[in-house]
């Protein structure tokens, strides 16, 4: 997609349905940091567990919000607003999940998404039609594993693409 916004992004679809789409942008970091949040929320963390979270812009929409984006499977206690998206990944906007991510119990593998993208009924259809998305697999990797500058490459590539013979991609760095 050409718009500056969402030039090789790779969005995390959460919820697609009749009346429209959200998910959050998992590789545009932002420049705000996890510490900084937690200090305008006057909640109190040890700087080595503030830097376990990384802060990304989830998307242009109320980019005031924050979504926590992890892995469940070790997380204690879980928020009652969750939202599963696979058996590795979960989303909440809890407040509760902010004081978790600065506990020993935190999950494992842990984002803060700051606003998000959402799109209306029939509008992603429509972007996808005309090429503007390319749909992948779910992956966790792709969320927390990997470098946010190789996401966008390694979901191509996982559906066989390779992302130099994408339009607006240079096919070698500039010196």
């Amino acid at each position: 997609m050409n718009c500056p916004f969402f030039h090789h992004t790779v969005v995390l679809l959460i919820d697609h349905g009749d009346q429209g789409s959200f998910g959050f942008v998992v590789n545009r970091p932002s420049d705000v940091n996890f510490s900084k949040v937690l200090s305008e929320l006057d909640i109190d963390f040890r700087d080595e567990q503030a830097e376990k979270v990384s802060v990304l812009t989830g998307g242009p929409v109320s980019p005031d919000t924050g979504w926590v984006v992890f892995d469940p499977n070790r997380c204690d206690p879980m928020p009652s607003d969750v939202i599963r998206i696979g058996p590795k990944l979960a989303v909440t906007a809890s407040l509760t999940m902010l004081h978790t991510l600065t506990t020993d119990t935190a999950p494992e593998k842990a984002l803060l998404a700051l606003g998000y993208a959402g799109w209306g009924k029939g509008q992603l259809e429509d972007e996808m039609r005309r090429g503007s998305w390319i749909p992948v697999d779910l992956d966790p990797c792709f969320v927390f594993d990997l470098p946010l500058e190789d996401r966008w490459g390694a979901a191509l590539k996982s559906i066989g693409i390779d992302p130099a013979w994408m339009m607006g991609t240079r096919l070698s760095k500039p010196n």
